[in-house]
C-alpha cells in the first residue's frame, strides 16, 4: 500500500539568530520565521490516539529553536538545510518542506524567504 500524503504544519515559528553576510548582520541577532510541512504516515495515530504513533512536533520545535538560537549562518539557505536535517532525523518524517524567512532582509519588502523540500533519501545520501 502506498504511503498517504499526511501533513503536519508548524506555522510562523520565530527565533533570533546571527544570519547574513554583512558586518552588522554578523553582530546582532535578527528575527527569523520558519514554516514547516512534515510529511508522515499518520494512519496509526489516527486510530490509536497515542503520541508514540505520530510525529512529536513539540520535540522538533524545541530542537529547531535550540539550534537556531545558537547558530551563526551566512545564508538562510544553509539554515533551511539544517532545519530540514533536524526534521528528517525523526523516524516518522518521510519528507519535509521548509520555508525560512528573514523579515529584515530587504528595505521595502515585508520579508525574503527560501523554501526547500527534502526527503529521508536526501539525508541518507
Amino acid at each position: 500500500m502506498d504511503k498517504p500524503f499526511d501533513q503536519i504544519h508548524i506555522s510562523d515559528l520565530q527565533f533570533r539568530c546571527i544570519i547574513g553576510i554583512d558586518p552588522p548582520e554578523r553582530k546582532d541577532k535578527q528575527d527569523v520565521v520558519v514554516n514547516l510541512t512534515l510529511y508522515a504516515d499518520l494512519r496509526r495515530a489516527c486510530g490509536s490516539d497515542q503520541i508514540q504513533d505520530t510525529v512529536d512536533y513539540k520535540i522538533i520545535k524545541q530542537q529547531i529553536v535550540a539550534m537556531g538560537e545558537s547558530s551563526s549562518y551566512f545564508l538562510i539557505e544553509a539554515l533551511a538545510g539544517r532545519v530540514a536535517e533536524i526534521c528528517l532525523t525523526h523516524a516518522k518524517v518521510d519528507r519535509v518542506r521548509v520555508l525560512v524567512e528573514k523579515p529584515s532582509a530587504l528595505r521595502f519588502a515585508r520579508t525574503v524567504g527560501v523554501e526547500i523540500e527534502r526527503t529521508r533519501g536526501d539525508l541518507e545520501a
